[in-house]
């Protein structure tokens, strides 16, 4: 948008501070708000909708309950460590 700041006309009148569109803004916009309404349009008349009954069928779940992992009721064997022998640390510091 255009900021227009006060002016004195012609005639000698004041024009008052004022804002207006720029050139051709407004058939822009025009064509933007038409595309936008054929593409909701679209979207609705196709069904391409949400889930809450304009027409999209909900999803059906493709995992069986409950889930059982392979191999999880196994014992686990313990952990071993990986040296047999002491480690020195230096603790002076």
């Amino acid at each position: 948008m255009v900021n227009v700041k006060e002016y004195i006309r012609a005639d000698g009148t004041r024009g008052r501070v004022h804002s207006r569109w720029a050139a051709g803004a407004r058939r822009e916009m025009s064509v933007l708000a038409t595309v936008a309404l054929v593409v909701v349009g679209f979207a609705h008349a196709t069904g391409s909708g949400g889930a809450d009954g304009s027409g999209e069928k909900a999803p059906r779940p493709s995992a069986v309950y409950p889930v059982k992992f392979l191999d999880w009721d196994r014992p686990r064997p313990r952990l071993t460590p990986t040296v047999s022998y002491p480690i020195p640390w230096d603790r002076s510091h």
